[in-house]
């Protein structure tokens, strides 16, 4: 499959083929799946095994208000491991945190310590903690506290055997690489055209979320066309935009 990247060099980023296990870090459902699901399909065709870590539940999600709110939080879970599903994530762990307050606590940091742990990735995708001034729906507040959380859990909370008590029993561990999505920049763009189709059958799978569905085709091939383009890819090719490195 062709990729592109960037013109910043980059030490020692591991091939997806050396690879056993990579993790996402997001803060809703329906987060990878614009960021990363068509990376994430070229990782499962490798033989990654991928696990989705969904920090809030979801709820202030949808868009029709004749769904009873209290059954959005489980719409959006099954949509989201449909969607996992499409793409060849093998896992979805939700954390159930309230969707639209979620900050960095000790507790998201802990919890996502733990889920570092148990999966043992070598990669981890999250969310970016800065705020993109160019694109603005990428900085959700959710975002940018699930973004700043998972980089704490990842360096130094995982690792570390004496910062987290409670999760003592689990071995610490160091990840080796993460990708971090919804960046102003980027210096790796991964050349998704052969796992576009796959994409958007993830996002599609989310149908609460999106009151027009015939739109999203074009939208999203928009954003990741000019991904594309930053890239220096041909004409005609679609790609997904990372800032990569190195945290192990």
């Amino acid at each position: 499959m062709g990729r592109a990247y960037a013109a910043v060099t980059l030490d020692a980023v591991l091939d997806d083929t050396d690879v056993r296990r990579a993790l996402a870090i997001t803060a809703h459902p329906d987060d990878v799946d614009f960021g990363a699901a068509g990376t994430v399909a070229q990782w499962a065709d490798a033989g990654v095994s991928v696990t989705y870590c969904v920090i809030t539940d979801g709820d202030a999600g949808g868009f029709d208000p004749a769904v009873p709110r209290d059954q959005i939080a489980a719409i959006r879970q099954a949509e989201q491991r449909a969607a996992a599903k499409a793409v060849g994530a093998t896992d979805v762990i939700f954390l159930g945190y309230p969707d639209g307050r979620l900050e960095v606590s000790l507790k998201l940091r802990q919890d996502l310590a733990r889920v570092i742990r148990e999966v043992q990735p070598q990669r981890v995708i999250c969310q970016s903690p800065e705020r993109n001034m160019v694109r603005i729906p990428a900085s959700h507040p959710d975002h940018l506290a699930a973004g700043e959380a998972a980089l704490c859990a990842i360096y130094p909370d995982a690792r570390n055997p004496f910062t987290f008590p409670d999760i003592a029993d689990l071995e610490p561990w160091s990840v080796k690489e993460t990708w971090v999505t919804g960046m102003e920049r980027a210096n790796r763009y991964i050349d998704i055209t052969e796992t576009f189709d796959r994409k958007m059958a993830a996002l599609h799978a989310h149908v609460s979320q999106h009151p027009k569905p015939d739109g999203l085709d074009e939208l999203v091939r928009g954003w990741n066309t000019m991904n594309a383009q930053a890239g220096g890819l041909p004409d005609g090719h679609v790609a997904e935009a990372f800032w990569v490195f190195e945290t192990g």
